[in-house]
């Protein structure tokens, strides 16, 4: 999006002769055409020209200022006497080329020294702003300018560039990190040794092949599938669990699961219902028992019983308070930050194992009236999380920062043994909407992943 804003400094003078230019400086030819009010023919010249930017390394979203400094025109005073002081108000434009096309509008105030009859307008700064939507390098090269007189009257003389001008200015714009999106989920958290589990996978590339595998700490199991990914990144396989100590499942592309390019681990428990022998039974020699077998020596007496109590694992799941977000209202013209609050977020995290969660968010650009959109990426958020009393897991807040369409971590545990808990989560957010959009409600859909 392309605004304006309105800054001025003196125009600068151009370099002496001998004398280096500033960095940046370029000069091409000019065709100036006076208002017909002042009866002079048209101005053909060099314009002397600098532009320069805030920020000579965004990311995309960042929104960069650039200055366009004239300072020599062959455009000359329109009116038949001299021109007094702060009377000349200038608008120009910058080309944008390279990783970002377009245009920047460039503005400036009334601000110059009195300019004698016959004799060529000063030099003039103007400044503009420009969202950056693009990585890679960026180009920036003077365009047409037009002065305006206000003495007598009002009169213009416009500029134009008699070809392509020479680029003055770049500037590198970084690409927003990227969140992993992939999740995973269990048809059942537990079973017995050998039970098929169903796993869903979502958030990998489409087509991709996937293996699904079981893992016990930081190692994988022999428990082990491939899949592939359908059109949408989805991820659909039943998983056989041999081994007795797998403890959860991964899913993930290439040679070995990763926390940047995986999924999961999804926490699983195997159930191995032990048989009870009394010491009294006559065991056959030939008889193969089973290693996970306990032989009870020592039996219960008479009129007693052994009681056995079962933890089963749960699931982890999420709820939000509120259905949607309503930020500040911003005045047109000096845009700013709409702050809010994304609403209460509940995560319940009762599995049982020992993998830690990961909650994501990411947000689309927000449309307005007449198909005018600001950015995801204008939306940064500030996380909170708390662990409720007794939670095992300690939660962590994610970063501070770009929310934008890649994603961003609002809050997650680490893996671990214990883990678990109850855990309170919240941000508050800030729309930066640029000065002068258009009046309006604009709507984007903020997605929060739970894996």
């Amino acid at each position: 999006m392309v605004v304006l804003l309105a800054a001025t400094t003196g125009g600068a003078p151009a370099a002496a002769e001998g004398e280096q230019p500033p960095p940046g400086q370029v000069e091409f030819p000019t065709h100036c055409l006076p208002p017909q009010e002042a009866g002079l023919p048209p101005a053909d010249g060099p314009t002397t020209a600098r532009i320069s930017v805030d920020d000579p390394a965004p990311k995309v979203g960042d929104t960069v200022t650039v200055t366009y400094r004239i300072a020599a025109t062959p455009a000359l005073n329109p009116a038949a006497s001299e021109l007094p002081a702060d009377a000349v108000t200038p608008t120009g434009r910058i080309v944008l080329a390279g990783a970002q096309s377009g245009e920047v509008t460039v503005v400036g105030v009334r601000r110059n020294d009195p300019v004698p009859a016959g004799a060529t307008l000063p030099g003039v700064t103007m400044t503009g702003t420009f969202t950056v939507t693009a990585p890679g390098e960026i180009t920036l090269a003077p365009g047409g300018y037009t002065l305006h007189t206000g003495h007598p009257v009002d009169l213009e003389t416009v500029c134009t560039a008699a070809g392509p001008a020479p680029v003055s200015e770049h500037l590198t714009a970084a690409p927003l990190p990227t969140a992993n999106l992939r999740a995973l989920t269990l048809g059942t958290a537990y079973g017995k040794p050998g039970a098929r589990v169903a796993v869903t996978g979502s958030g990998f590339a489409p087509g991709a092949a996937v293996t699904v595998a079981g893992r016990t700490g930081a190692a994988e199991t022999v428990d082990r599938v491939a899949a592939t990914a359908d059109e949408r990144g989805v991820v659909r396989a039943e998983l056989p669990v041999t081994d007795k100590g797998t403890t959860g499942v991964v899913a993930y592309e290439g040679t070995a699961w990763s926390a940047r390019g995986g999924s999961g681990p999804a926490a699983y428990t195997v159930i191995d219902a032990a048989t009870v022998i009394d010491a009294a039974t006559v065991i056959d020699p030939a008889t193969v028992i089973d290693p996970a077998t306990v032989i009870d020596a020592a039996p219960p007496a008479p009129g007693t019983r052994k009681v056995t109590a079962v933890v089963e694992p749960g699931a982890l799941a999420m709820t939000q308070a509120g259905e949607s977000v309503t930020l500040g209202a911003v005045p047109y013209g000096n845009g700013g930050p709409a702050a809010g609050r994304i609403g209460t977020v509940t995560v319940e995290d009762a599995r049982g194992g020992p993998a830690g969660w990961s909650l994501v968010g990411r947000v689309t650009d927000f449309a307005g009236p007449g198909g005018v959109r600001i950015p995801g990426a204008s939306l940064t958020w500030t996380p909170r999380c708390v662990a409720a009393a007794g939670s095992p897991s300690a939660c962590r807040a994610g970063s501070a920062g770009t929310v934008g369409p890649e994603g961003a971590v609002l809050a997650s545990t680490a893996d671990g043994a214990p883990a678990g808990g109850t855990f309170t989560v919240d941000a508050g957010v800030e729309l930066r909407v640029p000065p002068y959009t258009p009046p309006g409600a604009y709507t984007a859909v903020l997605t929060l992943t739970l894996s």
